[in-house]
């Protein structure tokens, strides 16, 4: 049975985080994945595993800011040995930073490969996890198989619902890309019009996309990490339940 994980950013408005591993054991999660906010210089990185233990979590994924992979990589290992994190992911590009062409995207998927070595290095898998912008074309060719192409030993999550809002069909994408997939991020959109206190996203399996048929493929790919999300759901608890039942569905 696969063990279903659960994207805390998604709870983020609804602290403490203590509260919401409890409410996420009594939900049924067995995992949840980490990010950015939750590892500042000051968090105690001790307590934090211990509530984790004390709900029966854990946490073998995490965003982890690209400026600490780049710049502190001694940092970023440590938060993962300290919390049992086997695979680090890169989580955004600003977009005053992202490159206007090919040759640009090239040249970061690079960088990305560089600066994830010392991680590498200590034993962890590293990856990168797009939004849309990674999946929408310039001139001709996408960011996000660019900086793949450039950077062959590093592995992505695949946000399927952003592969979607950038306007691409998410099971040719993971048919061509299957050995690069380590993790996915499991959510839905929903209906023109519908849920727009919620950003326009649905629970999972209430909203638009055919979840089935792209389970099924995340299944057949290199996919060990299925992560719940939502960006901003106006009652965690209810996203959380509809979402794990809906996972085990399909």
């Amino acid at each position: 049975m696969t063990d279903f994980s659960y994207q805390l950013y998604s709870s983020r408005k609804f602290p403490p985080l203590d509260d919401t591993l409890r409410m996420l054991e009594e939900t049924g999660y067995t995992q949840v994945e980490g990010y950015g906010a939750l590892f500042g210089d000051d968090v105690d990185l001790g307590s934090m595993r211990a509530a984790l233990d004390a709900a029966g979590l854990q946490m073998p994924t995490a965003h982890i800011g690209l400026d600490m992979i780049r710049d502190r990589p001694e940092r970023a290992i440590e938060i993962a040995k300290a919390l049992g994190i086997k695979v680090v992911l890169g989580p955004f590009l600003p977009e005053p930073d992202r490159p206007k062409t090919p040759g640009g995207w090239s040249d970061f998927g690079a960088k990305l490969g560089e600066v994830a070595k010392p991680l590498q290095d200590a034993g962890l898998t590293v990856g990168w996890h797009n939004h849309a912008f990674e999946f929408e074309p310039v001139d001709g060719t996408l960011p996000q198989d660019l900086i793949l192409g450039a950077a062959p030993d590093l592995l992505m999550e695949l946000d399927v619902a952003w592969c979607v809002k950038g306007g691409q069909d998410p099971l040719a994408w993971i048919a061509s890309n299957a050995d690069r997939i380590i993790a996915a991020h499991i959510k839905d959109i929903a209906a023109p019009g519908e849920a727009l206190d919620e950003d326009g996203w649905a629970d999972l399996g209430h909203g638009t996309m055919d979840w089935p048929a792209i389970m099924a493929a995340l299944r057949a790919s290199r996919c060990q990490y299925f992560i719940a999300e939502h960006d901003n759901p106006n009652d965690h608890q209810r996203f959380a339940a509809r979402s794990l039942e809906a996972m085990q569905s399909f």
